[in-house]
């Protein structure tokens, strides 16, 4: 009896040890005020190789850029005040510099695209015209689809900017790819591709190799831009790769699969086309789907892999006893978030599940209806060098807004949000992420070991101390980062 208890405790003791040395280190920055305190949307939160993090902020059409040192002691600001019709479009970061892209509207149909370059070397800001644009009758925009970074890639050497636009005519859906030199900022090439009287052609991802070839990759629409007709999947999914001299198309074979999206996944020599599929409607997940697609022949690599999503996220979900029954039920709304690839080939998934409902509000005098966002549960994957799905995890969650972050560091992936002051331990063995109306807040650290363990770890109590957005953070050189929210105090939290 004495060596069963003594082996517990020798086990326990080693589990809570393994755990301890998982935890991060945490520290934070001296507050220093901050006079735009309004500004709070982070459009851009990036770290030099030389250890200077850029913040670029923005409130409405004005950024604020801002460098600190080292020890995230500020040592520049620089407030631009942005055109009435300005709008920003996106950003790419590399090197020393963050590139902040917009549009500007001077009248009804021009269009005018400039970069601003935040040297965090030298703490200037130059501003570049890069073209302009007449749109024809019938177009509004040059960006079509809104999804954060989808327009913008810079290679992976940061030698190139490749920058996707609609270029919709009367008469024809045409889409253009112009690549820029990424230092001096000059065009050197651009091409049409995806040109066709009828058919809608809606960009899911952009890569540009560091031989500046653009690879764009999304769905062509058959007929009208309906996902389905007649219960069959309205659409194909097309990889262009588009040099300085022409284009190639390449059709991705789905048979009766159904996927929302595909993302880019840059393994070198190849590239991985990733998503979620489903056997009912493109909304649904039932499990992962991973073509490979060889960079130099541009040709599929054997056939694509599917893999059903693991008996483990239902139960996360669900708890043991409904996720038996949930075995065979198809997820809803989510769509891949982070991809992140370790030094031996493995990548992890995250994807955190988003939907709309709206609501009628009757106030006696008539009414009005509300829309509410949800940003709820996480999906946790892990694929291995040869794109095996090793494990599945997920998180229980609801929230009003995206609010987490990821990286890896040791081995270990970290999923960094807010949540209730305590976490909800349901009677059926689940975790609860979820936040009470009269609760306050905490800030917590998700750790999943290379197997699939999790472990959670609460950083702090965000009552009385300085409340952090871990969606706006960066990790570098082994550092997580990120800035507090809206306050005349501000400071940074540091995760090591």
């Amino acid at each position: 009896m004495k060596t069963f208890i003594y082996s517990f405790i020798f086990l326990t003791s080693l589990v809570c040890f393994s755990q301890n040395e998982m935890k991060l280190k945490v520290s934070e920055s001296q507050e220093y005020r901050d006079k735009y305190y309004m500004f709070g949307d982070v459009l851009a939160n990036y770290m030099s190789p030389s250890g200077i993090t850029g913040v670029v902020r923005k409130r409405n059409r004005d950024m604020l850029f801002e460098a600190f040192d080292n020890n995230l002691n500020p040592i520049f600001k620089d407030l631009i005040k942005g055109e009435l019709k300005e709008e920003i479009v996106g950003y790419v970061s590399f090197d020393d510099e963050i590139k902040i892209f917009t549009v500007f509207s001077p009248k009804q149909k021009k269009r005018i695209v400039s970069c601003y370059a935040f040297n965090l070397e030298n703490l200037s800001i130059k501003k570049t015209q890069l073209f302009e644009v007449t749109l024809e009758k019938g177009s509004n925009s040059l960006f079509s689809n809104r999804k954060h970074q989808t327009n913008f890639a810079i290679s992976p050497n940061g030698k190139f900017i490749a920058l996707s636009t609609d270029n919709i005519k009367k008469n024809l859906n045409s889409y253009t790819i112009r690549v820029f030199d990424s230092n001096t900022l000059e065009e050197m090439n651009q091409k049409s591709y995806n040109s066709h009287q009828d058919q809608y052609f809606e960009l899911n991802d952009l890569f540009i190799d560091n031989k500046r070839n653009a690879f764009t990759l999304g769905k062509l629409f058959i007929d009208g831009k309906s996902q389905k007709k007649k219960s069959q999947a309205n659409y194909k999914f097309i990889v262009n790769k588009i040099t300085p001299n022409e284009v190639e198309k390449l059709e991705i074979n789905l048979d009766s699969l159904h996927i929302k999206s595909l993302s880019f996944n840059n393994k070198g020599s190849q590239l991985e086309l990733l998503g979620f599929y489903s056997e009912k409607k493109v909304s649904n997940v039932k499990g992962t789907c991973v073509f490979v697609l060889n960079l130099d022949t541009f040709k599929l690599k054997n056939k694509r892999k599917l893999y059903q999503l693991p008996q483990q996220v239902y139960q996360d979900l669900y708890g043991i006893q409904k996720a038996k029954k949930k075995k065979d039920k198809e997820l809803s709304n989510f769509k891949v978030d982070y991809v992140i690839n370790d030094s031996e080939g493995n990548s992890y998934w995250l994807a955190e599940q988003f939907y709309i409902t709206y609501s009628y509000v009757n106030n006696g005098f008539g009414g009005y209806q509300t829309i509410t966002y949800h940003y709820d549960d996480i999906l946790v994957l892990k694929f291995n060098s040869n794109g095996k799905l090793n494990w599945g995890r997920s998180i229980f969650k609801n929230a009003p807004v995206t609010s987490y972050n990821a990286f890896l560091k040791d081995n270990n992936l970290h999923v960094i949000l807010n949540s209730g002051k305590n976490l909800t331990i349901k009677s059926d063995g689940r975790t609860k992420v979820s936040k009470g109306w009269l609760e306050s807040t905490a800030l917590y650290d998700f750790i999943y070991s290379e197997d699939g363990d999790v472990s959670y770890n609460k950083i702090q109590d965000n009552k009385g101390n300085s409340f952090y957005r871990p969606y706006y953070g960066t990790f570098f050189n082994n550092r997580f980062i990120m800035m507090s929210a809206i306050s005349l105090k501000r400071r940074f939290m540091v995760l090591e």
